[in-house]
């Protein structure tokens, strides 16, 4: 799935200058479903406090998967989502997203969430295919 990149965003792009909040306004637009899951939990994070704060429910459709993919995979896109919501983020598997604060307290949590041994933990064979 590809972004929806307006005329103008592009033309930033090619001029060599991208306005970062224009580039994340085209990721809240091209991929509503991911904006929204990071979105809500980040609002759940600082409502809630604590470690961490993740999405354990796989995405609804095929579409909604892709969106999430789309933007976790890419570095571009996860780093701008970063830094405009000033959280880390973690993925593990098809849908468990996770969202960290900026904190050193949480450092250890982060490390363990996005170890070999927390990848392995967070495996079912539901999501084999996912």
């Amino acid at each position: 799935m590809s972004l929806d990149v307006s005329p103008a965003l592009l033309e930033q792009a090619e001029r060599g200058e991208v306005d970062e909040a224009e580039f994340v306004d085209c990721v809240r637009t091209s991929l509503p479903y991911a904006w929204e899951m990071i979105s809500s939990l980040v609002a759940r994070l600082r409502t809630d406090g604590g470690e961490f704060a993740d999405n354990q429910t796989p995405p609804p459709d095929e579409q909604a998967r892709g969106q999430l993919l789309r933007a976790m995979a890419s570095d571009a896109i996860r780093g701008a989502l970063e830094r405009h919501f000033a959280v880390r983020l973690a993925f593990q598997n098809c849908h468990r997203v996770a969202v960290f604060p900026l904190d050193p307290a949480a450092d250890d949590r982060f490390a363990r969430f996005t170890s070999i041994r927390g990848q392995l933990l967070n495996q079912s064979p539901e999501l084999r295919d996912c």
